[in-house]
C-alpha cells in the first residue's frame, strides 16, 4: 500500500488470517494483494444508480483540508508535466527542464500554488510518489486506488515557501517519480498533469531584507536559498533515502554560504512494507513466544533522529498516515484519510548550530529511525536566510543538550491474548547567537516529545485493538540585546485508533470488521513583542469498515467515513462536517467563518466524537492505563 511492489499489508492480513503458531502469512500475501485491492463483486450501493460502465462517470476522490488564501489576483498558469504513468517501477524519475513562466505581467507574485490532477481506471494498488524541483522535495503524497469506471483526483498545495527557488532564474531539474506497474493483473493507468499556479500581488511588495522582525514568520517567511538533502540524481527511484533497519542511517554532504543567519530543516518522512503499520506492529516478545512468524514486529514505537556531524539536532515522530489501501479500502473512497494526499513535512530548527557549519567547510546531515524495519523514505530541504549586506556571518553554539530516548514497554499477555502498553519520551534543546548586520540574534529551539501506545490482542489473535496518541512542542524563540523576545510554538497531537475483528463464518468464508480514528490537531502560536498570532487546526476522521471474505476474495463489503476538520486563524476560517459511504456523499456542510470557542489545548475534546460501537472495547481496555487513554477534556 503506497510502497514499493512488495507492500506488507500487514493489518490486512491480518483481518484475513487469525494468528496461529507458525503462521507464514508470506505464503499467501501476494495472493491477498491480488484481490484484496479489487472491487467487492457485491457492494451496498443504496445511494447510486447502475449505469454501463463507459456511462458512470469517474469518481472524484479527495482530502478534506482548508481552501489556500490566495489573492484575488489572476494567477499564471504554468503547465509542467503531463505524463501517463504505467510501467515505471524501478525506473529513473520523469525529468523535465524547469525554469520560471515568463509569460506573467507581474514577477512579484503572493502566492505560489502546485496542483496536481490525475485520473486512473481499472485495477492498481496505491502508489507513492514525490515531486522535486532541482532535488529539493515540494510534495509527497498517495495515489487514490481505482476503480473499474474510472477515478479523479487533485492535489493542490501552497508552495510558497520554495519561492526562492521557483523564481531562480536559470534551468533546473523538475523530477516525478511514482512507481507504477502495468500488467494483465493491475491494470491501472496514472494519467498526471502537473502545473504551478503564480498569483500576482494585490499590490506591489516590499522586497526587504527579512533580519530579526521576520524571524518569527515561520512558514510564512521565505528562505533565500534552499539547499537539497536527498539523493543525486540519475538514479532508479525517488529521490529520497530508503532506511531499510533500526541500524541502518543515510546521510547528505553540504556546504553552507558564509553570509547564512537563519537555518530550518523540513524533513519529508513515508513508511512503507513492513512498517507501513508501524503502530501496530507487534512486541518482539509477544511474537517469540507465540513463535509467529512472517508478522512484523520491532513494537509499535517509531521516531526519526536528524543529526548534523554526528550531534542529534531534533526528532520528527510521525503523524500516522494511512494510505488510500490501507487497512480497510473502502474506508477512504471517497474521502481519503488525513495526510494521504499532501504528506505532512516536519521543521527542525538547526540556526543554533549555525556556528558550526559557517566555517565553508562540508558537513552532514544524517537520518535514522528507532526501531525500523524496511522501509522508510526520507529526505529533506534546509532553508536559509542570507545577510545580503555582508558576506560573513558568525555564531556560536552556547548549549546543546539531547536526553537518551526514555522508552517503555509493559507486557501482560498469555498465549495471543492480551495488552501492551507502550510509552516514550524525549527532550532536544539547543541555543546559540548568531552576530549579522542585524545585530547579536540568540536562538534557543526546544522539542518536547510525548508517545503513549495501548494494545489489546484478543480472540486468540482474531481481534487486536490499538489506541494510540503522540503529543509534541516546538517552540523557538530569538533574542536582541535590548528587544523584546519573539517566539513561535507548535504544538501537535496526533490520535490514531484501530479496532479490527476476524470471525470465521465457517465454508471458507470470515467476516472482517475494522474500525479507525485518525486525529490531526495542531496550535500554533507567534509572539512577537507584546501581541502574538495563533492558528488552531483541528482535524478527526472516523471509518467503519466491514467485509466478506470467501477463499480469499472479497465477496462484499461496506465503508463509511465521517469527518469535522476545523481551521481557525488569522485571515482564514474554515469548517467542514462530511460524511460518506460506499462512494457517496451522504452529508456535507461548509462554513467558512470563524468559531468563538477557544481550542486552549491540544487535546480538542476528541472523546467526544466517538460514535461507532468500536468505542466500547476501546473504553474497556482504557481499564489498564486510564490516565493515558484519552486525551485533555474540553476547557
Amino acid at each position: 500500500m503506497a510502497a514499493s511492489l512488495f507492500s506488507l499489508p500487514f493489518l490486512f492480513v491480518f483481518l484475513l488470517h487469525p494468528l496461529s503458531s507458525t503462521a507464514n502469512i508470506h505464503k499467501t500475501n501476494n495472493l491477498l494483494k491480488l484481490h484484496l485491492f479489487t472491487e467487492p463483486t457485491s457492494i451496498n450501493t443504496t445511494h447510486t444508480t447502475h449505469k454501463p460502465l463507459n456511462d458512470t462517470p469517474p469518481t472524484v476522490f479527495f482530502e478534506v483540508t482548508k481552501p489556500i488564501n490566495v489573492p484575488k489576483t489572476k494567477p499564471c498558469k504554468h503547465l509542467i508535466l503531463q505524463h501517463d504513468f504505467a510501467s515505471t517501477y524501478g525506473k529513473p524519475p520523469v525529468l523535465l527542464n524547469y525554469t520560471p513562466p515568463s509569460h506573467c505581467p507581474s514577477q512579484d507574485f503572493s502566492k505560489i500554488v502546485l496542483e496536481w490532477k490525475a485520473t486512473c481506471k481499472g485495477r492498481q494498488f496505491d502508489r507513492i510518489f514525490g515531486v522535486w524541483l532541482g532535488g529539493v522535495e515540494l510534495l509527497r503524497s498517495c495515489t487514490a486506488e481505482p476503480r473499474a469506471t474510472g477515478i479523479a483526483w487533485t492535489v493542490r498545495k501552497d508552495i510558497t515557501r520554495y519561492y526562492s527557488l521557483l523564481v531562480k532564474n536559470e534551468t533546473q531539474e523538475f523530477a516525478v517519480y511514482m512507481g507504477n506497474i502495468v500488467d494483465t493483473t493491475y491494470t491501472g493507468i496514472y494519467h498526471v498533469t502537473v502545473s504551478i499556479y503564480f498569483y500576482p500581488a494585490e499590490k506591489k511588495l516590499r522586497h526587504s531584507d527579512h533580519g530579526f522582525n521576520n524571524l518569527v514568520s515561520g512558514r510564512d517567511s521565505k528562505a533565500d536559498l534552499i539547499l537539497p538533502i536527498s539523493r543525486n540524481l540519475p538514479l532508479n527511484d525517488g529521490l529520497w533515502f530508503e532506511i531499510q533497519n533500526s541500524t541502518d542511517s543515510e546521510a547528505k554532504e553540504f556546504k553552507i554560504p558564509q553570509n547564512v543567519y537563519r537555518a530550518v530543516l523540513e524533513v519529508y518522512v513515508s513508511f512503507h512494507e513492513n512498517d507501513e503499520f508501524w503502530y501496530g506492529n507487534y512486541p518482539n516478545e509477544y511474537i517469540i513466544a507465540n513463535n509467529l512468524t512472517g508478522y512484523p514486529g520491532n513494537g509499535p514505537f517509531r521516531e526519526v533522529v536528524i543529526s548534523l556531524d554526528g550531534e542529534i539536532v531534533g526528532a520528527v515522530w510521525p503523524f500516522t498516515v494511512v494510505f488510500t489501501g490501507g487497512i480497510n479500502p473502502l474506508l477512504w473512497r471517497p474521502i481519503s484519510g488525513i495526510g494521504s494526499f499532501d504528506l505532512p513535512s516536519y521543521d527542525i530548527e538547526i540556526t543554533p548550530f549555525l556556528g558550526n557549519i559557517l566555517d565553508g567547510k562540508t558537513h552532514k546531515l544524517g537520518f535514522t529511525v528507532t526501531n525500523a524495519l524496511n522501509v522508510w523514505y526520507i529526505d529533506a530541504n534546509l532553508h536559509l536566510w542570507l545577510d545580503h549586506r555582508s558576506t560573513n556571518t558568525e555564531g556560536k553554539l552556547l548549549k546543546h543538550e539531547s536526553k537518551p530516548l526514555a522508552f517503555a514497554l509493559v507486557s501482560n499477555f498469555k498465549g495471543l491474548n492480551g495488552k501492551f502498553l507502550t510509552s516514550a519520551r524525549r527532550l532536544i534543546s539547543s541555543n546559540g547567537w548568531v552576530k549579522s548586520s542585524h545585530g547579536n540574534i540568540t536562538t534557543r529551539f526546544n522539542q518536547h516529545l510525548g508517545y503513549s501506545n495501548l494494545m489489546e490482542m484478543g480472540k486468540d489473535g482474531d481481534l487486536q485493538i490499538v489506541n494510540q496518541t503522540i503529543n509534541f512542542t516546538d517552540t523557538v524563540s530569538f533574542r536582541k540585546p535590548s528587544s523584546n523576545t519573539k517566539s513561535f510554538k507548535s504544538l501537535k497531537n496526533f490520535k490514531f485508533y484501530m479496532y479490527s475483528d476476524y470471525m470465521d463464518q465457517g465454508n471458507d468464508t470470515s467476516l472482517s470488521v475494522a474500525n479507525v480514528t485518525l486525529g490531526f490537531n495542531e496550535k500554533n502560536v507567534k509572539h512577537a513583542g507584546l501581541g502574538f498570532v495563533s492558528n488552531i487546526l483541528r482535524n478527526l476522521q472516523n471509518g467503519q469498515g466491514v467485509m466478506v471474505v470467501k477463499n480469499n476474495l472479497v465477496q462484499s463489503g461496506e465503508g463509511s467515513t465521517q469527518q469535522e476538520y476545523t481551521y481557525n486563524g488569522s485571515g482564514l476560517c474554515y469548517f467542514r462536517n462530511i460524511s460518506s459511504s460506499n462512494y457517496s456523499i451522504l452529508y456535507d456542510k461548509v462554513v467558512n467563518a470563524c468559531s468563538d470557542r477557544d481550542y486552549s489545548h491540544l487535546g480538542f475534546g476528541l472523546s467526544r466524537y466517538f460514535h461507532f460501537p468500536a468505542s466500547r472495547g476501546f473504553l474497556s481496555v482504557g481499564k489498564l492505563h486510564s490516565a493515558e487513554t484519552f486525551v485533555a477534556a474540553d476547557a
